[in-house]
């Protein structure tokens, strides 16, 4: 059991067919693949690498942007399809993260290796933010694509109020590695596409 990957070639041939449906402009296979390039960044950092792996493969397997369940319903795809492949406690913990990814809070974990881990799979996820603008900029325009049927007025009041939360924030990222290498840019990115918001 312990000794098969978790996420093994048939498993990535079936995700990888979930991140090409038609409407996904951003959380698409680009952005896994995005990830997955982070978690190699910073292998050396991460107490159960695998995991994390698993996590970035099924955090948006299930992407519907009409949908408020997206993150739970991809955690339960992760349960059943990772069943058997790792101990229920590695699971919840895969789980837990994925789900993390819908308030990009840190679940609360006992185990500081664990916590660790979660906070650097959630900066991965977030770090398109302190992208280079041009990059940024795109990322903005995708996600927006995405959310094509709601009307502008609701888009900008609601994407504001996202954005505003990111910037509220103490601290972006969670770690000090995503810190310093994303945090100055992703607060002028955000920034200046609060500005585009609010000016039409």
């Amino acid at each position: 059991m312990e000794n098969e990957p978790l996420i093994d070639d048939a498993l990535k041939s079936e995700l990888s067919g979930l991140y090409r449906a038609q409407g996904r402009h951003y959380h698409n296979l680009a952005h896994i693949e995005a990830m997955l390039a982070l978690a190699g960044d910073y292998r050396r950092l991460l107490a159960d690498p695998e995991a994390i792996e698993a996590a970035i493969w099924f955090h948006d397997a299930v992407y519907d942007s009409k949908a408020k369940d997206n993150e739970a319903q991809s955690a339960a795809l992760a349960e059943k399809k990772l069943a058997g492949r790792a101990a229920p406690s590695r699971l919840d913990r895969i789980s837990a993260m994925i789900v993390a990814t819908a308030t990009h809070q840190v679940p609360p974990f006992d185990d500081a290796t664990a916590t660790q881990d979660a906070s650097l799979f959630l900066d991965m996820d977030l770090s398109i933010l302190g992208a280079a603008p041009d990059a940024f900029d795109a990322y903005e325009r995708a996600v927006r694509r995405e959310y094509h049927w709601v009307e502008e007025p609701m888009w900008r009041a609601g994407r504001s109020t996202v954005l505003k939360s990111f910037l509220a924030r103490p601290h972006i990222f969670h770690t000090q590695e995503f810190r310093q290498r994303f945090e100055p840019q992703a607060r002028e990115n955000i920034a200046r596409s609060l500005a585009a918001l609010a000016n039409g």
